[in-house]
């Protein structure tokens, strides 16, 4: 049999293409693996990868093929700069040019700098290597000098023409980040989620007023139209989200870095929603005092969500439309695929904000996560009315008590968000903002919603079972978190020394070790053992109040999966050790 021929052999020096961008660099070639046919190549700093046959190149080419641009027959003249002047203006504004390129691209952010050095050759644009070539570079001394030939005429004109190309270059590169792969079934499943994701909380809220609520009363009947329109409601969501915007604004609290965007730049937050949503008990009291019922928001709770699901649509409108006339770099990667519905679904704008007013962090964390509480406080004097009751039950005082410690946790830990998935890459569209405003407050309430005609007795053995779960995850759930936001945002912490983790070409590394070690989404494990305690309260008599359970698991599955292909793209072959390292995804011996 004849054996396949091996195109780059062992130690060969050869231009290796860095997964997930344009860019080449030299690397060494280490070895060939005959199965998988992939080439294991070694970086000047040390990063080894394997790379396809067809991302390497071979250095040879590379030289010919710059020097075939550098000498084209139809340049009849060259025409240089100064010394001083090369140095000044030439190579910074060729760096610059190049650093603008490739500052959207997947290029290890600890070691650009360096790398971009051997790669300005590389990554120069025919066109711009066209303009270039009228400057001959003469290597001397270990520096690249451009001198004036005795030919040189009018050098001012080569200069701008340069200029306005490497200019053109930086914002068509600015301008066209590297795509990433579609979400949510690409742009086919924009289409479908918007009109599902509405459809399906309107299903539910019908669904448990029904006397039986049951998922087989399918279609429930529908309400007239004007039964979903209240002035008065509307009046009251503005006012909620008016208030919590001043409180969130107020000079109270910590100004928090963001994580670094691909600009470099580092986003500051005001941190305070644990004040907020102290204030906001205070101002329920008060108005409570005043004689304000609020129970109102059970017996309105449709008109609230149809006026909140307005509001979310105006906003969504309102960012796409502004997003069109953000710089490039402000753009998210996931939600510039060039299709309008994904864009205005996935968001477009990544960071949208009103002067200091972060639009995104605003509605991730306060009225539609502080209403939350407040709509299960209500709830719970809803039960005490409709029931006769002098407390509510103790399956309400749970899962009222379960979701207030969940938000509070969130809000007094409110600076971890900012190493999130929604915050570092998601735009900010109609997926979160329908998602912040409608979703969280009038689904994540069902529980509660449900106990207020559905009572469930508890024995105390069962009470104690369902506290125990729920501390237990909630356990999980805050140390593997705490572990990962220190993690990410100093791994030189001492405290984080007896912790073991996998360096990547990117600067950042992998824990695999503590509560990382054990499984790859600790988080994940201890959020759905808080989900079944949430659920449990409810009983068995119903399938609606377990639908947030099913709907995590369904999201955190999902979620997975994007993290995967995330961290894949992102760290190759230091990925794949990791999950060799940590084998189980969610849940330990189910993977």
């Amino acid at each position: 049999m004849k054996m396949p021929t091996v195109k780059y052999q062992r130690g060969d020096m050869v231009m290796g293409r860095w997964p997930g961008s344009n860019l080449y660099y030299e690397v060494k070639v280490l070895g060939l693996d005959a199965k998988s046919q992939l080439y294991t190549v070694i970086y000047k700093d040390g990063t080894e990868l394997e790379l396809k046959e067809q991302d390497i190149k071979s250095a040879a080419g590379f030289q010919s093929r710059s020097r075939s641009r550098s000498r084209s027959p139809s340049r009849r003249r060259s025409r240089s700069r100064s010394p001083a002047r090369t140095t000044r203006r030439s190579s910074s504004r060729t760096a610059a040019a190049v650093a603008a390129a490739a500052i959207t691209e997947s290029a290890p952010s600890s070691r650009r700098d360096a790398k971009l050095k051997d790669s300005v050759e590389v990554r120069l644009s025919p066109l711009k290597s066209e303009a270039v070539a009228e400057a001959v570079p003469e290597k001397n001394q270990g520096r690249y000098n451009l001198r004036r030939r005795k030919d040189d005429g009018d050098f001012k004109s080569v200069e701008a023409k340069v200029e306005q190309l490497e200019e053109k270059e930086a914002k068509l590169a600015a301008a066209t980040p590297p795509s990433t792969p579609l979400d949510f079934g690409g742009k086919i499943g924009a289409y479908f989620w918007l009109l599902f994701l509405p459809a399906w909380v309107l299903f539910l809220l019908l669904q448990v007023n029904l006397e039986d609520p049951s998922l087989a009363n399918f279609p429930p009947p529908l309400p007239p139209l004007e039964a979903f329109w209240d002035v008065q409601a509307l009046g009251f969501v503005i006012l909620w989200i008016l208030f919590q915007a001043v409180l969130y604004i107020l000079p109270v609290g910590k100004l928090s870095e963001g994580m670094p965007l691909r600009s470099g730049e580092r986003l500051k937050y005001r941190t305070n929603g644990f004040f907020a949503i102290v204030v906001s008990s205070v101002a329920v009291a008060a108005a409570m005092h005043k004689g304000f019922d609020l129970t109102y928001i059970h017996s309105h709770f449709l008109q609230l969500t149809a006026a909140s699901f307005i509001i979310s649509i105006l906003l969504s409108t309102y960012l796409y439309v502004r997003s069109h006339y953000a710089a490039p770099e402000q753009l998210a990667l996931g939600g510039s695929s060039g299709n309008v519905v994904y864009d205005f679904f996935k968001g477009h704008e990544l960071n949208p904000r009103i002067k200091n007013f972060d639009l995104k962090f605003f509605c991730e964390m306060r009225p539609g996560l502080i209403g939350w509480c407040l709509i299960n406080f209500a709830m719970a004097l809803a039960e005490m009315k409709h029931q006769g009751l002098n407390a509510p039950s103790h399956s309400m005082i749970l899962v009222n008590l379960f979701q207030l410690l969940y938000v509070v946790d969130g809000l007094w830990n409110e600076e971890a968000i900012l190493t999130t998935m929604d915050l570092m890459h998601d735009g900010f569209g109609f997926m979160l903002a329908f998602g912040d405003l409608v979703w969280v407050p009038f689904t994540y309430t069902l529980q509660a919603y449900y106990l207020v005609s559905w009572p469930n007795p508890l024995s105390l053995p069962a009470l104690g079972a369902i506290v125990t779960l729920k501390l237990v995850g909630f356990y999980i759930f805050r140390k593997s978190n705490s572990e990962k936001n220190a993690f990410r945002r100093n791994p030189s912490d001492t405290r984080l020394s007896h912790l073991r983790n996998i360096p990547t070409a990117t600067g950042k590394s992998l824990l695999v070790s503590g509560w990382w070690g054990v499984v790859r989404h600790p988080n994940y494990l201890g959020d759905l053992l808080m989900a079944l305690a949430w659920s449990l309260p409810c009983g068995f008599s119903h399938l609606l109040p377990w639908y947030y359970m099913i709907y995590f698991i369904i999201l955190l599955v999902h979620r997975d999966s994007r993290d995967m292909s995330e961290c894949r793209r992102k760290y190759g072959s230091a990925w794949d050790e990791y999950c060799r390292t940590v084998r189980y995804r969610i849940i330990p011996r189910v993977y």
